[in-house]
C-alpha cells in the first residue's frame, strides 16, 4: 500500500467541531463501549466526521483524539491506514469510487476509468475544475455478479456501461445525484438474473406450475426420452445388485440413476453397444464421460472376477 499522508496545510480547516446532530451521535456511539474501551469509538467517530465535512481532516483528527482521551498520533495512524478515509478534499458533489479488481475489470472497469479521466480529472484523487468532482480507483466493493460497478458515497451503482456512468456524473454534477436509482442498471432485481427471475417463480397460477417432471425436462434440454429405442434394457432389481460405485465415474447418486433405468449388473453395462452409451452419456449429461473412463471395459473386468480381475487389467483397485 503506498503511502498516505494528511493533505497539505493550505487546505486545512482551522477548526473543527462536530454539528449539533452528530456531537450528539458521536456522545451516545462512545457510551456504547464499556468504560475503558471507549476508544474504540475511533473509527465509527472518523467516518462521522468525514461524512459531514467530505473528508478527515488534521483538526478532526485531533478534535477526536481529544474526545477519546487519545494521543495525536493514535488517531492518526488510524486515519492513515485505512483507504476509506479521505486525506485531502473529494468532490463535494461526487467521489467515485471505481472497483477495479478483477471481476469488474473483465467485465469493462477500464472503460469506465477512462470516463472519470475524461469527464472529471486525469488524476485520481485530484477534483474537477470546480471541485465538486473526484474519483478514485479502489478494490473489491462485494458486488462482483453485478459488475462493473462504482460506489458514490454510500450507494452502489452496478451494471454499468460506459455511457451510463457518464449519465450519472452528469446527474450528480447538475446536484441531481439524488434522482439517480441506486443498484443494477440494467433490467434486473439485486443480482437476479437479467430480465427477472426465471425459477421458483411464485407469480405464476398454481393451476400452471409445471410437474417436477417437466421441470426437469426443461431444466436438462436436450435430455434423451426414456422411450428412445437406443435406452439400454433394464432388468428386475435382482436380490443382489452388483456394487456399480465400484466402476470409476459412478458415485452414489448415478448408481441411484441407473438402478431407477433398471441397470443393477457389471453385465448390462459391459454390453451397451455404441448407441446405448451415448443415450446413456447423454441421460447423465455427461458429455462423453463413459467413453473417456471406459466404462464398458471396467465393467467387463468386474464381471468376469470381480475387483481382482480390476486389479489385473487395470494394475490398481477400482475406485
Amino acid at each position: 500500500m503506498s503511502v498516505r499522508r494528511l493533505a497539505d496545510e493550505a487546505v486545512q480547516p482551522a477548526s473543527f467541531a462536530f454539528s449539533k446532530e452528530n456531537a450528539a451521535w458521536a456522545k451516545a456511539t462512545i457510551k456504547k463501549y464499556p468504560k475503558g474501551r471507549e476508544q474504540s469509538a475511533v473509527i465509527p467517530l472518523l467516518m462521522r466526521a468525514q461524512e459531514q465535512d467530505g473528508w478527515v481532516t488534521k483538526v478532526a483528527i485531533e478534535a477526536i483524539a481529544d474526545m477519546l482521551g487519545m494521543a495525536y498520533i493514535r488517531v492518526l495512524e488510524v486515519a492513515t491506514f485505512y483507504t476509506q478515509f479521505q486525506l485531502k478534499p473529494v468532490g463535494t458533489r461526487a467521489h467515485v469510487q471505481v472497483c477495479g479488481t478483477t471481476p469488474c475489470m473483465l467485465r469493462g472497469a477500464e472503460d469506465l476509468i477512462k470516463v472519470c479521466k475524461h469527464k472529471i480529472n486525469p488524476e485520481p484523487f485530484e477534483t474537477n475544475a470546480g471541485g465538486t468532482l473526484s474519483w478514485e480507483e479502489v478494490e473489491c466493493q462485494g458486488a462482483c455478479v453485478n459488475a462493473p460497478m462504482v460506489m458514490i458515497f454510500k450507494d452502489a451503482y452496478e451494471d454499468l456501461t460506459p455511457a451510463r456512468l457518464e449519465e450519472i456524473i452528469n446527474q450528480f454534477e447538475a446536484g441531481r445525484g439524488a434522482e439517480v436509482k441506486p443498484g443494477p442498471q440494467i433490467d434486473r432485481i439485486f443480482s437476479a438474473p437479467e430480465g427477472g427471475p426465471t425459477s421458483l417463480d411464485e407469480a405464476q397460477p398454481a393451476a400452471k406450475k409445471p410437474t417436477a417432471a417437466a421441470a426437469a425436462k426443461a431444466f436438462e434440454p436436450g435430455k434423451p426420452s426414456l422411450e428412445d429405442k437406443n435406452r439400454p434394457a433394464g432388468i428386475d432389481r435382482p436380490e443382489t445388485p452388483d456394487d456399480l460405485k465400484l466402476i470409476s465415474g459412478v458415485g452414489p447418486k448415478i448408481e441411484g440413476t441407473l438402478h431407477e433405468l433398471g441397470i443393477f449388473t457389471y453385465a448390462q453395462v459391459a454390453g451397451w453397444k455404441k448407441a446405448e452409451r451415448e443415450w446413456v452419456d447423454g441421460y447423465l449429461n455427461f458429455k462423453g464421460r463413459i467413453e473417456r473412463d471406459d466404462w464398458v471395459k471396467q465393467a467387463k473386468a468386474l464381471a468376469k472376477g470381480g475387483e481382482a480381475e480390476y486389479v489385473k487389467v487395470f494394475g490398481k483397485k477400482p475406485r
